[in-house]
């Protein structure tokens, strides 16, 4: 039984049984891990993969027992890597961050700065996607941590911690009628406008739509983006509302918007870091979370780390 056996079958598992593009993943030929898979299969005595004629077409019963082994072994030898990089070189290295839009636009920039103080040497990436697709970069091994408001927390490979909690503001054109109000607004002043928001998968989405369905409210929802700076170009249009994340507006740049604080509205929402179950962290990884949550020291990080191991 060989290492790049157990790649091999981890690997195509991780691109849902395509075993071309698994070859690319791992700088090899679809055949030679075709070879790779069926030498395990003889020496294990199971068929790890049904097949149709040369297609995989899904996961046996103990092909689930032994990716899931497969999987810890891979992981416990990319750790074991990890460890002799970081004692042979401990401020160099690459932290890779799979994040949303608005943590990448808003939250992130100060952090990043700060840490490239530190770490000079170290190569920063930062891949942007949706909630769900950040979750699969860190199951993969493709990004070192998350950070992201939905999906982190649901995820049972990933240990979530909480960073800081946030909530929503509605912006309007200036002048806008909403303006005018001498009191806070209610879900009804928002329902009566067009509005402009955030994709469903994104931003607290959740706990917007649960607000406006306990008061028996439909909103007007006439465009919906990933990107707070679309939304607020599309209200600088004349489109409709915005109701977005308060961090996302800038008074000094937007400033041909107002916007109007609705944090009594809507509950809180939670930002996350996500860090892969069973993965060795280096410790300029520790770092960069604190700059972002300094209230999550590496001990407390590594208490929680623990506690999932444990489970």
């Amino acid at each position: 039984m060989k290492l790049q056996q157990l790649r091999s079958i981890c690997v195509v598992a991780q691109h849902d049984l395509n075993v071309s593009e698994a070859a690319q993943a791992l700088h090899t030929s679809q055949p030679g891990v075709s070879k790779q898979i069926r030498m395990l299969e003889t020496e294990l005595g199971v068929q790890i993969f049904t097949r149709v004629g040369k297609r995989f077409v899904e996961i046996t019963p103990p092909g689930e027992a032994v990716l899931e082994t497969a999987r810890r072994i891979v992981q416990d030898i990319d750790n074991l890597k990890k460890i002799g990089r970081e004692f042979a070189h401990e401020t160099k290295g690459t932290l890779s961050i799979a994040t949303t839009h608005t943590q990448a636009r808003y939250a992130l920039p100060h952090v990043v700065e700060e840490f490239r103080k530190h770490y000079p040497d170290v190569a920063l990436r930062i891949h942007q996607g949706n909630p769900s697709q950040i979750v699969e970069m860190v199951n993969s091994g493709e990004a070192d941590i998350a950070i992201a408001t939905e999906a982190v927390a649901e995820s049972d490979h990933l240990v979530a911690l909480a960073c800081y909690d946030w909530n929503r503001c509605v912006v309007v054109p200036l002048k806008h009628e909403l303006l005018r109000l001498r009191r806070r607004l209610k879900l009804q002043d928002i329902a009566a406008f067009p509005l402009v928001t955030y994709d469903f998968a994104f931003a607290g989405r959740g706990q917007v739509n649960k607000a406006f369905a306990e008061q028996g409210l439909v909103p007007n929802v006439v465009l919906t983006a990933i990107d707070a700076d679309v939304i607020k170009t599309y209200v600088q249009l004349g489109l409709g509302i915005g109701l977005l994340a308060s961090m996302a507006f800038d008074p000094k740049v937007d400033r041909k918007l107002r916007a109007i604080d609705v944090s009594h509205l809507f509950e809180p929402s939670t930002t996350r870091v996500g860090v892969r179950k069973g993965a060795y962290v280096r410790g300029y990884v520790y770092d960069f979370i604190a700059l972002f949550a300094p209230h999550l020291s590496r001990a407390k990080i590594e208490k929680a780390l623990r506690a999932r191991a444990v489970e």
